[in-house]
């Protein structure tokens, strides 16, 4: 069982989500402004803070406020904006200050919920529509010169594709929807690009891969 807390000042969408989570996931708490969010997240820490991007309350930082005051749990509260807003000030803003991934309201509860499990696992997730943006953005910031090193060297020119894709948010199931091939092929090729990248999850190869503008 997965433990969240919804952060949103509306308390119908909260209500509405916390119904459409499903049996997986626990809802121990929700918070409607910016302070009363890093005081439930210090008094209840959440495996998955689920929170808006404009919340009231605070010094007017909304969503990035709550995951930058809250930096002493980073590690074991993990942050999932998901939020109407698809710009890439608000976006890049809420990743850089440490949240896992962002989603749109647009969202069905199924993959709110599958989102938050792979936020819980420690992976990165986008909306795939805000992927390329914000780690084009991210890449821009970040001013490292991409890499056409020995590291991609060891891959496959398959395993260079679904990297691409993993790292930007997709699905096992979108992926190999895009490249027909299978899931589990799909799940295998994963498997390699981080056996021979030596990294140990989805959000370490958004990373990585950010680091080297390769998205």
């Amino acid at each position: 069982m997965t433990r969240v807390l919804i952060v949103d000042d509306h308390s119908i969408f909260r209500s509405g989500l916390k119904a459409d989570l499903g049996s997986g996931i626990e809802v121990v708490g929700e918070a409607a402004n910016v302070d009363d969010a890093v005081r439930l997240i210090g008094e209840l820490l959440p495996e998955v803070v689920l929170l808006d991007v404009h919340l009231p309350g605070g010094s007017g930082g909304g969503g990035a406020e709550v995951v930058r005051r809250s930096a002493a749990h980073l590690g074991r509260v993990r942050f999932l904006a998901l939020s109407v807003s698809d710009s890439a000030e608000d976006v890049v803003g809420v990743i850089r200050a440490g949240a896992r991934g962002y989603i749109t309201k647009g969202s069905s509860g199924v993959d709110v919920a599958k989102a938050v499990q792979s936020v819980a696992s420690g992976d990165a997730v986008f909306s795939p529509r805000l992927a390329g943006f914000v780690l084009d953005a991210f890449g821009a910031v970040s001013g490292e010169q991409a890499e056409s090193s020995d590291e991609l060297d060891r891959l496959s020119a398959r395993e260079r594709e679904v990297m691409r894709l993993i790292a930007r948010g997709y699905a096992y199931k979108e992926v190999a929807s895009q490249l027909f091939i299978s899931i589990k092929t799909v799940e295998t090729h994963v498997s390699a690009v981080l056996r021979k990248l030596q990294l140990s999850s989805r959000h370490e190869l958004t990373a990585w891969a950010l680091e080297r503008k390769l998205l």
